[in-house]
């Protein structure tokens, strides 16, 4: 008896450790969106050095948004949106970035690099694992595509910030 009860228990963790590739999809598509209004609105408040670079980034993450709906209203999948998808154990730092940090009227150069740097990373991380449990086709050709541009972001905002902090910028 003990034996079906610690199979139940792994069933029930592997089933909690799930959600629908449609849930997937919608999480990543508000984050994208929200990524992409952040950098919008960094646009004006942020020194001139980054401007461009904040400008692109908004740009690259509402194309990221627009890849996620096209996927995800294409009807060659549509038959995939109901299964099962293992979530990343980092599933809860991404889905944080939702929400997006006040960071003032006049916010800091440094604070700014850092939170984008974190939420690169925490993208970067959360495409790289769901195409390790996503099944070869079009949502597992988009997640590695998605996490390779995110380290790329991830890399200039690194580059960013090192010259910021090393330029006396701080």
């Amino acid at each position: 008896m003990s034996e079906h009860g610690e199979g139940h228990k792994g069933a029930h963790a592997r089933l909690k450790a799930m959600k629908s590739l449609e849930e997937i999809l919608e999480t990543a598509m508000s984050f994208e969106e929200t990524a992409g209004a952040f950098y919008a609105a960094l646009k004006d408040k942020v020194g001139k050095p980054l401007r461009e670079l904040v400008g692109e980034l908004a740009l690259e993450e509402a194309e990221h948004y627009r890849l996620f709906k096209a996927l995800r209203d294409n009807p060659d999948i549509a038959g995939q949106l109901s299964g099962g998808v293992q979530v990343p154990a980092e599933d809860h730092n991404f889905s944080k970035y939702i929400l997006l940090p006040d960071l003032g009227s006049d916010p800091d150069d440094q604070a700014i690099l850092q939170y984008a740097l974190s939420r690169e990373d925490a993208a970067a991380r959360q495409y790289g694992d769901l195409a390790q449990t996503t099944p070869e086709g079009p949502v597992r050709d988009l997640f590695l595509f998605l996490a390779k541009e995110e380290l790329e972001h991830k890399a200039e905002l690194e580059k960013r910030y090192y010259e910021l902090v090393h330029s006396g910028g701080v």
